[in-house]
């Protein structure tokens, strides 16, 4: 039996009540009090995470722009220093290797973020593809990372970062070498995996422990308290935020899992699954990712088949009762003339079909201002 990785927050998770799981080879809390509690809490106060098991890959050399341009959806001629980028790696099929964030330190000098599960396949599928003049560094293990999300996060790491007006930093911006409560944050980034407002700090391993426990000292009169993957799972679910292995796999493209966004086919690189995405996006993915919410008793799980009379449309690829709209609701991939919103549809649960409907997605969206 493999024995499962941790992170260096680990030791101290059952201070905090932490229930850990198998997630993908790692040793994680899947809560600390409960789900819904949780979830309650990001959205309406602050939640601190600990998502250290993700991937952290250095890029840099007089050739990295170019290789990044050959490898990304994305087109990263637009990404300034100080800003990170969404983007997708593909292969030749438009199926998705992973989904990343790039940060751009400096001239030819990039932070690439990418999900923990993946974290060997994507290093070899970038050295496999090197180009001269570019060096490729994973550091992952090397790197712990924060995410303080909520309505409170600005608030309580302002508290932390006297040097630092955080109101400065605007979504998908970052600055590096920020002092918190007295140690250095490699990057402090406007960036989240919730729908909600907030920050991810990266920091060196050993800093890991003192951040965490001096946000959560900040953040006390607020309401912060520590969120698990359980509650990470539903608040991106409700903000219709990609889940590689569900929304986006080998054989789901970026275009039918709705992030078109992040795929820039007017770009002047040819990068790897370019043509197949050029020809989704003049004239359409053959399926789509669309929201289902229950008509009849029944949660949607992840694998279900979804039907339209007889003919099977497509699955589900993520389903729970939603914890802010209290319905039972998913994400699932149809063919696309069956994804007009009101669209009705049945969902097989436990060999039983239950009525749904095609919905508006994302099923949350934050409140402005």
């Amino acid at each position: 039996m493999t024995e499962l990785k941790r992170t260096p927050l680990f030791t101290i998770y059952a201070d905090y009540g932490g229930k850990t799981i198998d997630f993908g080879g790692w040793e994680l809390p899947v809560q600390f009090s409960s789900i819904k509690e949780e979830h309650e809490a990001v959205r309406t106060k602050a939640g601190l995470f600990d998502v250290s098991h993700m991937g952290e890959f250095v890029v840099k050399g007089e050739g990295s722009t170019d290789f990044l341009q050959r490898m990304i959806t994305n087109d990263i001629l637009k990404l300034e220093v100080g800003h990170a980028q969404y983007a997708a790696l593909c292969y030749e099929n438009g199926g998705v290797v992973d989904d990343l964030i790039i940060y751009k330190k400096a001239k030819n000098d990039y932070l690439l973020v990418v999900n923990a599960g993946n974290i060997e396949k994507d290093f070899n599928w970038l050295h496999d593809h090197l180009i001269k003049d570019v060096e490729l560094t994973n550091i992952s293990n090397e790197v712990a990372l924060l995410a303080l999300q909520g309505p409170a996060a600005e608030k309580v790491l302002q508290k932390l970062a006297v040097n630092t007006n955080l109101s400065e930093i605007d979504f998908f911006t970052f600055k590096e070498n920020m002092e918190l409560n007295g140690v250095t944050a490699l990057v402090v980034s406007r960036t989240g995996y919730t729908g909600e407002d907030g920050f991810e700090v990266y920091c060196n391993n050993e800093d890991a422990k003192i951040l965490w426990k001096a946000i959560l000292k900040a953040g006390k009169d607020e309401g912060v308290q520590p969120i698990g993957l359980g509650a990470r799972d539903t608040l991106r679910f409700e903000a219709k935020l990609p889940l590689y292995g569900q929304e986006l796999t080998p054989n789901i493209s970026p275009i039918e899992a709705g992030i078109g966004f992040a795929v820039k086919v007017d770009k002047e690189a040819d990068f790897i699954g370019k043509s197949v995405l050029a020809e989704q996006k003049e004239h359409g993915a053959p399926r789509k990712l669309v929201g289902i919410e229950m008509m009849e008793r029944g949660i949607p799980r992840h694998g279900y088949s979804v039907y339209y009379g007889s003919e099977l449309i497509g699955e589900v690829t993520t389903g729970t009762q939603s914890p802010t709209l209290k319905k039972n609701v998913g994400l699932a991939l149809l063919k696309k003339e069956y994804t007009g919103i009101g669209t009705e549809v049945e969902v097989e649960i436990r060999s039983k079909r239950v009525k749904a409907i095609v919905a508006k997605t994302p099923f949350y969206k934050r409140p402005r201002g």
